[in-house]
């Protein structure tokens, strides 16, 4: 090889070696990272509904002895730590459910109940116990004569509720109420007793 050869040789080597080892030094970028936020269960928020099912003072609803009802409901639920809690009002037609009490009956009219709940949410399903106070009103019978006015009570309950949508769900809830201390006559003596009764429910909610 001559010396211009060589030379030129030379050259061409340097020439080339920045934009090999800019090939050889390259790399993309380190994608970032960034932890993907957790999405909401969509139960938040108040909502309003109405409920139909039946009531009886035994734990057969679906018996002879059990009594239409309805009424509506409305609250507000917030999920927090993997749990939902809220509250509700609910007001309910009771359907006249009768209820035995020394020496004859008396009929449940209107309930009044005021409700927290505590849920555990899958998805779109939503499991509950609920738990609060009831106002109960009472009608007199040919049988036996009831307090004027409303009687305080408790009650406790279960339910499931199945979003359709983001606005509309679907629930069954069981309560289990109890009445104490009512006074009642029947013709010949007073007596004072505790009422209870089961009910079950089928509900659709509107959530804001």
């Amino acid at each position: 090889m001559t010396r211009k050869s060589y030379a030129l040789a030379l050259v061409a080597a340097f020439a080339t070696s920045p934009a090999l080892a800019a090939d050889l030094t390259y790399s993309d970028p380190t994608p970032s990272y960034s932890e993907p936020v957790a999405s909401s269960g969509g139960w938040t928020g108040a909502y309003v509904g109405g409920h139909i099912g039946t009531s009886s003072d035994n734990l057969r609803p679906f018996s002879g002895d059990s009594e239409f009802m309805g009424g509506i409901q409305g609250g507000y639920n917030a999920e927090m730590g993997g749990a939902v809690v809220g509250g509700e009002l609910e007001l309910s037609h009771m359907g006249d459910t009768e209820v035995n009490v020394p020496g004859g009956e008396l009929k449940e009219r209107y309930r009044l109940a005021a409700k927290a709940k505590v849920g555990a949410p899958l998805g779109d399903t939503l499991i509950y116990g609920t738990a609060g106070a009831a106002m109960t009103s009472l009608r007199d019978t040919s049988t036996a004569e009831g307090p004027d006015g409303w009687k305080p009570g408790w009650l406790v309950g279960a339910g499931v509720e199945q979003k359709f949508n983001d606005q509309i769900s679907g629930r069954v809830e069981y309560n289990y109420t109890r009445t104490g201390d009512v006074r009642s006559f029947n013709g010949t003596s007073t007596n004072e007793t505790n009422l209870s009764d089961h009910a079950i429910k089928a509900g659709v909610n509107y959530k804001f």
